[in-house]
């Protein structure tokens, strides 16, 4: 018997050592399709963050959306702009395997139409321009900074952002009696032009569009947006996981009536602050830390539940990292957050781990977004 035994164990192993191995989890979005925002304390000048961004890469991340801020990079119109701070966010990325998605967004002092305004428009939309056409020089396919740093594989930024939110006050204040899309068509036909001479593959994105987005998105067709453009960006800021499709399906109507259906449409910022409760200044959306998770996981489900058949292209959360404290409910949107001077994981970090590796396929290696454990 014990013969028996031990034959038919080792006929057992032998089948074991013999069969191909479980088939491994099939990806379902294109890589690079979810991803974060990089600002706050992540991107302040001399932050140590290295950690951060290993567990960005690792938690599957696969891209990073960022602001170029234009003011803080050139205070004075006779200097040349200092761009030491977007190169340290770009290093960190490309060390990473991340691609960056820039938001150039901002009006110094000495270049708006209402001198010291940084939310104004630039009085010339040629100014912007000029500082696209810095960018792109040093970020760019024949980029300085990838010259200046052959022991990394160069990862040239290809998509630009043209601003943020112009439909609202806030981030762009129009002339009087005028909407904000004239002006801000006005500043994407400009960036266009610069960032095709520069780079003719390098795709324009539309600055993002929340509130009733739709409505602005209409507004941007019909002052003539639709030829300065290669994706719809939107900010579908609500408070129902569901309602974030719905607005994109309001959007891909517009597009549709302007006879636009082939762009695909790119959800840079997604958000629930988890500041239910801990602050005055609400905007309606709010939620606790459980509730953030749970509507992290359903909208990241039903947005790629309805990728092809929206033609969602990203998905970008806000944000990162942020800092607990300020009135501000979006100091409560990290998936870590810094909390009495220490940096803490929230249950939504949880939740958009395993929604990515649902997506993606695997659990991704530490500090590297492109490979798996």
């Amino acid at each position: 018997m014990r013969r028996l035994l031990t034959t038919l164990l080792l006929a057992l192993c032998a089948v074991a050592a013999t069969a191909p191995p479980a088939a491994a989890a099939q990806r379902t979005v294109p890589r690079g399709w979810l991803g974060v925002i990089a600002d706050g304390p992540l991107t302040r000048a001399g932050a140590v963050v290295d950690g951060e961004w290993d567990l960005m890469a690792a938690s599957g991340a696969e891209s990073v959306r960022t602001a170029f801020y234009w003011p803080s990079a050139q205070r004075q119109e006779s200097a040349p702009p200092d761009l030491s701070r977007f190169d340290a966010v770009v290093l960190d990325a490309a060390r990473r395997g991340l691609p960056v998605l820039p938001i150039v967004t901002g009006t110094p002092g000495w270049a708006g139409r209402r001198p010291g305004d940084e939310t104004s428009p630039p009085r010339d939309p040629r100014l912007y321009a000029a500082f696209l056409t810095t960018l792109l020089g040093r970020y760019g396919p024949r980029g300085s900074l990838w010259a200046e740093h052959p022991e990394l594989p160069a990862r040239p930024i290809r998509a630009w952002q043209v601003w943020n939110e112009p439909n609202l006050t806030r981030y762009w204040t129009p002339p009087r009696r005028q909407t904000f899309a004239r002006s801000y068509v006005e500043l994407l036909r400009a960036a266009h032009g610069a960032i095709r001479r520069a780079d003719p593959g390098a795709r324009v994105v539309l600055a993002g569009l929340p509130n009733e987005s739709w409505i602005a998105l209409r507004k941007v067709y019909r002052a003539g947006g639709r030829r300065y453009f290669d994706a719809v960006a939107l900010h579908p800021y609500t408070g129902k996981p569901r309602n974030v499709v719905r607005l994109v399906e309001l959007a891909r109507r517009e597009m549709r009536r302007f006879g636009d259906v082939r762009k695909p449409v790119w959800i840079t910022e997604l958000s629930w602050p988890a500041a239910k409760g801990k602050t005055e200044n609400t905007s309606g959306f709010e939620t606790t830390d459980a509730g953030q998770a749970r509507r992290l996981a359903d909208a990241v489900r039903l947005l790629a539940r309805a990728r092809g058949r929206l033609r969602i292209e990203r998905v970008f959360w806000y944000t990162w990292l942020s800092e607990e404290g300020s009135p501000n409910s979006f100091d409560y949107s990290g998936l870590r957050r810094v909390r009495r001077g220490s940096i803490v994981s929230v249950p939504a970090l949880s939740a958009f781990r395993r929604a990515a590796r649902r997506l993606e396929g695997c659990a991704k290696a530490p500090g590297d977004a492109r490979r798996c454990r």
